[in-house]
């Protein structure tokens, strides 16, 4: 929330989407053999997990800007629920290319570790285009803060999207 109220919503926001990015990327290219926890798995945490909390923080300003007090339970639910329902529908849309893919190679005779490595690279490669999309839009949607404006941070700041 610091970091919002300081930098505004769309710094962190393409930073946070930046660090997703690159750690799906470095998990696309994980060999199907060899490497571990600390060089294919820990990397991966590290840049994901530190992506997901600037990122999450800045997504819920931008959903509360506009909400009235009276409001706010309700946008906080409605964030919280579309935010379970869109990963659990990402996450088996994402499972199901992936089991596609790893089945395929598994009828053309490859090796099964092979064969499931690459239907995830083809899973992580889709949500890395994805992060990658999300990033295009908030950059092209979020403004960034006024130059002049005060860097100390204010209680009643509000987020300001571009609206077309």
């Amino acid at each position: 929330d610091r970091l919002v109220m300081r930098f505004g919503a769309r710094t962190p926001m393409l930073a946070g989407l930046g660090l997703i990015a690159a750690g799906l990327a470095l998990f696309a290219s994980a060999p199907a053999s060899g490497g571990g926890y600390l060089t294919q798995v820990f990397p991966v945490a590290v840049l994901a997990g530190t992506g997901a909390g600037l990122c999450f923080p800045a997504l819920m300003a931008l959903a509360m800007s506009s909400a009235t007090p009276q409001d706010a339970g309700l946008a906080s639910g409605l964030v919280n629920a579309t935010a379970q329902v869109g990963g659990a529908l990402g996450l088996a849309v994402l499972a199901t290319v992936s089991a596609s893919r790893t089945s395929a190679l598994l009828a053309q005779h490859r090796p099964a570790a092979v064969a499931l490595t690459n239907g995830y690279h083809l899973a992580f490669w889709i949500a890395c285009g994805l992060v990658v999309a999300a990033a295009a839009v908030a950059a092209t949607v979020l403004r960034s803060p006024a130059a002049g404006s005060s860097s100390a941070p204010r209680q009643d700041a509000r987020v300001e999207v571009l609206v077309h």
